[in-house]
């Protein structure tokens, strides 16, 4: 099973994430932890990436699909693959699709986490002054969820399209969106 969680930041998609690694086996793909295990391994390319990484630059999608798919290779028994950070544009959604559709396979679900943002809001300021998180700045918070809504939000009406995508109510405790999307990946595959 190939699946995506969507929604903004501090929706709790991390959290549903790790759960699902440790009750259903999948492997987690974050873009981030892929990028810094490439620089950490020595590879050719990690030592590409560890290149564009310290020019500041941003790494490419190609650079990104081909460390996803170094992660399906390496994993071919995984009961399913959590794409976490990836897609994040239309551009990167039809890579995907393409390295997917080479191997076979496809996306077979997104669940995205529907959350009200001014409660996000809160929820991220509070953590921030009580935790001082620096990724919870208020301004910073508001910047990233204004490039969702730019950048990635456009991917949920194609993923409607297809059919793959539910949509689970992101304000519950955790045990109740945990709940929620269990039902959603029951309907799929």
């Amino acid at each position: 099973m190939n699946l995506i969680l969507f929604g903004p930041p501090a929706a709790g998609k991390g959290t549903q994430a790790k759960r699902l690694v440790t009750e259903r086996g999948f492997i987690q793909l974050s873009t981030g932890d892929m990028l810094r295990a490439a620089v950490a391994s020595g590879s050719e390319l990690g030592n590409q990436v560890k290149s564009i990484m310290e020019s500041g630059a941003l790494v490419s999608d190609e650079i990104v699909i081909a460390l996803i798919d170094e992660q399906l290779t390496a994993n071919p028994d995984a009961p399913g693959f959590i794409y976490d950070g990836f897609p994040r544009t239309v551009g990167q959604a039809e890579a995907l699709d393409q390295l997917l559709e080479k191997r076979g396979t496809k996306i077979h679900q997104v669940i995205r986490l529907v959350v009200d943002e001014d409660a996000l809001l809160e929820r991220v300021t509070k953590r921030f002054e009580e935790q001082g998180r620096k990724d919870d700045n208020p301004e910073t918070f508001k910047t990233r969820l204004e490039k969702y809504n730019a950048d990635t939000a456009p991917l949920i009406p194609i993923y409607a399209e297809r059919g793959v995508l539910k949509e689970v109510d992101g304000m519950g405790s955790i045990e109740a969106v945990s709940t929620a999307i269990d039902g959603a990946l029951g309907a799929a595959v």
